[in-house]
């Protein structure tokens, strides 16, 4: 796929794929800005080129229908602060008012289309919206690594239309990360893989069996893999309908010669609040009734020294319920051995970022994917249909 950089900007009208999916408050302010800031390098280039610069992303879930709490109106007038520029925002993304406001534009203009997801046909991937989307303008840009992996209009279907099509800085940056760890790694790679649902990650662990050298596996995710093998695990969180996968995982797992680390010891409680009383418990003492809620002191260090020696490092998931102060210092510990190795790390996440975060030690990991389900769609090993469209 071309690059920003191969393609000839000024005085065209550039259609840019974003995802301005911020999160904010009850008053409708943005409380996390790096989804936009790490589309400014983008957005700059455009407007240093001369461009007509026309922005589309989705917010939230508005399943097809105008809600005013989906707006993008609070993203159009923090652009403007980020890029001293003014930022005009569109009542509609589609439609003929919006062609309207596109012919006015003179170069060096922004604007930024309303909510696409305002229209089901976004999501649908509809031939016709896409076509709508793509009369807008010249160039295509996709820059919106995090929705890369879904076929929708503004990512798959509206690139057909295009002859001039790119990457952006951050979409190439993200694939550029993804490959120096998993497709040509300094060894050791290891991977440490948590979350809540082994089912939602199982076809990436399978996958990285191929490729990593450790894979450490915590978060409730991992009372699957134990209870598979026959430990007890109380009343934590698992998937039953998985124990044979689980098995068949670790059975694959020793076979290829990957070294596979499981939790020794929890923290357990008997439920899932913030003030619940709680007891450090090796893996085989979880007390009937009890949930294991993160990972103990033994598995910190155990994963810690797993991490000492590698040179590249995947993170997807938590290691425990850390939103919660008694259940995140398994986590914690975590950020700060990741942080603290000499490896290549790479975090990938909405969890995983927020606990890096969390930790305060996002400036020592060496790339903070912006994509959840993009990053395991990679990690499976299959290809994005943002990028694939790129390439066609």
């Amino acid at each position: 796929m071309k690059s920003i950089r191969d393609l000839k900007l000024i005085g065209r009208r550039i259609l840019l794929r974003a995802d301005f999916n911020v999160p904010m408050d009850d008053q409708r302010c943005i409380t996390d800005d790096i989804r936009i800031r790490m589309v400014l390098p983008t957005l700059q280039h455009c407007l240093k080129e001369n461009g007509k610069l026309i922005i589309c992303s989705h917010m939230g879930r508005p399943k097809g229908q105008c809600v005013e709490e989906f707006s993008l109106a609070p993203v159009a007038r923090h652009l403007e602060t980020l890029l001293g520029v003014v930022v005009k925002l569109a009542p509609d993304c589609v439609g003929e008012g919006v062609e309207a406001m596109v012919s006015k534009m003179a170069d060096g203009d922004v604007l930024l289309l309303e909510n696409l997801r305002f229209h089901k046909e976004e999501t649908e991937n509809d031939v016709t919206f896409s076509k709508q989307l793509a009369n807008l303008a010249d160039v295509y840009i996709n820059d919106a690594f995090a929705v890369s992996h879904r076929a929708h209009a503004s990512v798959a279907g509206g690139a057909a239309f295009f002859t001039e099509k790119g990457a952006g800085f951050l979409l190439e940056t993200e694939i550029d990360f993804f490959n120096k760890a998993m497709r040509d790694p300094v060894r050791p790679l290891v991977a440490l893989v948590g979350g809540a649902k082994v089912s939602s990650k199982l076809g990436a662990l399978s996958n990285m069996l191929d490729t990593v050298d450790r894979m450490i596996i915590g978060g409730a995710m991992a009372n699957t893999f134990l209870k598979s093998i026959g430990v007890d695990v109380g009343n934590s969180k698992v998937e039953d309908d998985l124990l044979d996968t689980a098995k068949e995982f670790i059975e694959n797992a020793d076979a290829k010669g990957v070294k596979l680390y499981l939790p020794v010891d929890f923290v357990a409680a008997e439920s899932f609040k913030a003030d619940a009383v709680t007891k450090h418990v090796t893996f085989r003492d979880i007390p009937s009734g009890w949930m294991a809620l993160d990972i103990g002191p033994a598995s910190t260090i155990l994963f810690g020294e797993a991490l000492q020696d590698a040179k590249t490092i995947i993170w997807n998931g938590p290691m425990g319920a850390f939103e919660m102060d008694a259940f995140a210092r398994g986590t914690m510990a975590l950020c700060h051995s990741v942080a603290s190795s000499h490896a290549l790390s790479i975090v990938g996440g909405g969890d995983s970022n927020a606990a890096v975060k969390k930790a305060g030690e996002e400036k020592n990991i060496s790339y903070m994917s912006t994509g959840g389900g993009a990053f395991l769609t990679l990690m499976e090993g299959k290809t994005l249909p943002g990028c694939e469209a790129l390439a066609q």
